[in-house]
């Protein structure tokens, strides 16, 4: 029994490995791989490095939205294979099969910033899937260092150099201060620059070397990765400052009515010569004649060498302007340096769209993403927040003491209608205003029913050929789907033109339906928010706005409808259809009456052979016929016609010895060599009868005049 058993398992193992080793059989996989951008080319596996224990496909690039074509070679051609998409770049040329190679053109996204990038492929054989990464390791030549005409610093001055880059966001900054013993430094990128904040600490020459990491590598000639460039090396020469420099604490300052009567309390570096309770002047130049930017008034000193003061500002003034003078009366004592900035001031916000453009606007919707910009003064310092909004902020966006922008989420069950903006935990005198959508939506919501079943107006496309009688036109509505769960249109208002004509085009009513609104169903999340007094929630009836009824109205006849959004409601462009319904016919009935004349008659003889009249004279017919309408036209009669009546034989050959003339029960059949309905017209008529007068049947045949009445 444990025998059998093993013997299975045996069994069950080999044959699970033959099915393993034919499925890698017809592997997929891809043989080769080539990369190629702008002149260079790049070949997976052969160029392939390991990186982080993983071998992937190094590419240089030198723009981050770099656009690369790429072509493949499989190991087996039978499978489907495709590209998946990622966030990491877009497709521009999609996969194309060249017969023995595959090929496709994408663009890449932030190369800067793209972690753990790939292509993946997709194959399938068999309703087999599997899926195929190819890992890419971008990298990049950065560059950084310093062009300075004058290397000649002061001790305890800070001073800030623009860093010379090729790539400053490829460069690694922490915004902190770093400390050496000759030297304190901060490395810090400003809208897309990069700045070098240096504070010399000793006096004489010295050395600065500051090591750059980069976020993407470079390579070697050994193919190996290197996530550094070159440091920036410098030898400045530090001077005793003329004037003794003083740091002040905090070295940024807001000017306010407040703070011009108030003041700020600030620590500044103690000095012998700094006297206690009085007051400096804060000028921006050493001669005399300076900007008063501010008044300082000294108070006490402090355990840790700082002197507690109290600082008045009354100009506003930037670090990088130059440094300030802090003067005992019109005498220059020491040097300073410090901003005093605006108040934080929301002065306008835009809002963008996706596929639209900025927008002076500060009402934002239910359900939107959104970007928003804020402009204003000293806005660098301010830290916003938004009331119940989702802050989907990256770090790259764009901020600076002037703007600052955001990516903002809105509820879709969001209930305020007024949105405080918050600067730290204070609110602002800015708020975003919640506007409900009103956006026109094409009429995939209302149905027109005509006499058989509703159906769907976005949907309708032509005329619509009806055969029966239209008691009525009804249009309903469907406010399920005004409003999607994650899309919102808001109410919806249209009219309606009515125009209705005749078989001959004559006008014979005209009328319109003004003010239509249609309002969400219960379904939709803002539903509550919709004012409901003018939502039509009953059928629209036709019958009831015209005075000449659908049911009453003549073959032929058309009903024009004219479907339009009120533009006096929405802002954009709305919508318009237009529905053409005619009463169709498949014939007409008639009577007419026409003169043939020149008939051949084919009638038995006195002898009882059967024979040709002579040509008739001008006769009369009164026919009762049915006329026939082309299927595939409107109100086209097809070239023949149809009928019963009296046939009056030869009626105007008024001669005495006329012994012919007789009157005839027919059936006639006519044909027409024109189409057109017209009064007068000049028929071939076919057809038989009986004579009453010789009381004997005959068959005719000829042209006539037709009138018809």
């Amino acid at each position: 029994m444990i025998e059998t058993s093993s013997m299975r398992l045996t069994v069950t193992f080999a044959l699970l490995l033959l099915s393993l080793v034919a499925f890698t059989r017809q592997d997929p996989g891809i043989q080769k791989l080539e990369f190629r951008i702008d002149t260079f080319s790049y070949t997976w596996p052969d160029d392939a490095v390991l990186h982080n224990n993983q071998k992937a496909l190094p590419f240089f690039f030198d723009d981050q939205q770099e656009i690369v074509e790429v072509e493949l070679w499989l190991k087996n051609q039978a499978y489907e294979f495709s590209l998946l998409p990622s966030s990491d770049y877009s497709i521009l040329d999609s996969l194309l099969y060249t017969g023995n190679s595959y090929r496709f053109k994408v663009q890449f996204h932030n190369l800067n910033f793209q972690d753990f990038l790939k292509f993946s492929f997709r194959s399938v054989n068999d309703s087999i899937a599997k899926l195929i990464d190819i890992p890419l390791q971008a990298y990049t030549r950065t560059s950084a260092s310093l062009h300075l005409k004058d290397p000649t610093l002061f001790i305890g001055e800070e001073i800030v150099f623009e860093v010379l880059s090729n790539n400053p966001e490829n460069i690694i900054t922490t915004n902190e201060w770093q400390t050496t013993p000759k030297f304190d430094y901060l490395l810090k990128l400003e809208n897309s620059r990069l700045f070098l904040h240096l504070v010399p600490n000793t006096l004489g020459s010295g050395e600065l070397l500051i090591p750059i990491k980069t976020r993407k590598p470079s390579m070697n000639r050994k193919k190996q990765l290197i996530y550094s460039t070159e440091p920036i090396q410098q030898i400045f020469y530090v001077k005793n400052s003329r004037l003794q420099f003083l740091n002040l604490n905090p070295t940024e300052i807001t000017l306010s009515e407040s703070s011009k009567t108030e003041g700020i309390e600030i620590q500044l570096d103690d000095s012998r010569m700094l006297a206690m309770e009085k007051t400096y002047r804060i000028e921006n130049q050493e001669e005399k004649g300076g900007a008063l930017i501010a008044e300082l008034f000294t108070r006490r000193r402090l355990a840790n060498n700082k002197v507690l003061c109290l600082v008045r500002p009354y100009n506003y003034h930037a670090k990088s302007e130059g440094y300030l003078y802090i003067k005992d009366g019109d005498e220059a004592r020491f040097l300073t340096n410090l901003n005093v900035s605006h108040t934080t001031t929301i002065t306008g916000i835009s809002i963008l769209r996706q596929g639209g453009q900025w927008k002076k606007s500060n009402v934002v919707y239910p359900g939107e993403l959104i970007e928003l910009q804020i402009e204003g003064r000293s806005l660098h310092r301010a830290k916003f927040r938004f009331e119940d909004l989702t802050d989907l902020t990256s770090d790259t966006l764009t901020h600076s003491d002037t703007r600052v922008n955001f990516t903002l989420q809105v509820p879709a069950d969001i209930r305020k209608k007024e949105l405080q903006i918050y600067n730290h935990q204070e609110p602002t005198d800015q708020v975003l205003k919640v506007a409900e959508y009103q956006r026109p939506r094409e009429f995939d919501y209302l149905y027109l029913n005509y006499g058989d079943i509703g159906r769907r107006v976005s949907g309708i496309r032509g005329p619509i050929l009806f055969q029966k009688t239209i008691q009525d036109v009804v249009f309903t509505f469907n406010d399920d789907a005004v409003d999607g769960k994650d899309e919102f249109y808001g109410k919806q208002y249209f009219d309606i033109d009515v125009r209705v004509t005749g078989k001959r085009n004559e006008l014979i009513e005209m009328r319109t339906i003004k003010n239509v609104a249609v309002c969400p169903s219960k379904n939709s999340p803002r539903y509550e928010y919709y004012s409901s007094h003018d939502c039509n929630t009953e059928s629209l009836s036709l019958n009831k706005y015209l005075s000449r009824k659908t049911y009453d109205l003549d073959e032929w006849s058309k009903i024009s409808l004219t479907i339009k959004n009120d533009e006096s409601k929405y802002s954009e462009e709305g919508y318009l259809k237009e529905v053409d319904i005619i009463l169709k016919r498949n014939y007409a009935f008639d009577i007419e009456v026409s003169f043939p004349a020149g008939l051949i008659t084919i009638a038995r003889q006195d002898d009882g052979e059967i024979g040709f009249g002579s040509l008739s004279g001008i006769s009369m017919a009164m026919i009762a016929q049915f006329s026939f309408y082309h299927p595939e036209k409107i109100a086209t009669y097809r070239p023949y016609k149809i009928g019963a009546g009296f046939l009056a034989f030869n009626a105007f050959n008024f001669s005495d010895n006329v012994d012919d003339r007789d009157v005839g029960i027919v059936v006639l059949g006519s044909v027409y060599p024109t189409k057109r309905d017209v009064k007068l017209s000049f028929p071939l008529y076919v057809g038989g009868g009986y004579f009453l007068k010789d009381q004997k049947w005959f068959f005719l045949i000829g042209p006539g005049i037709r009138v018809r009445l």
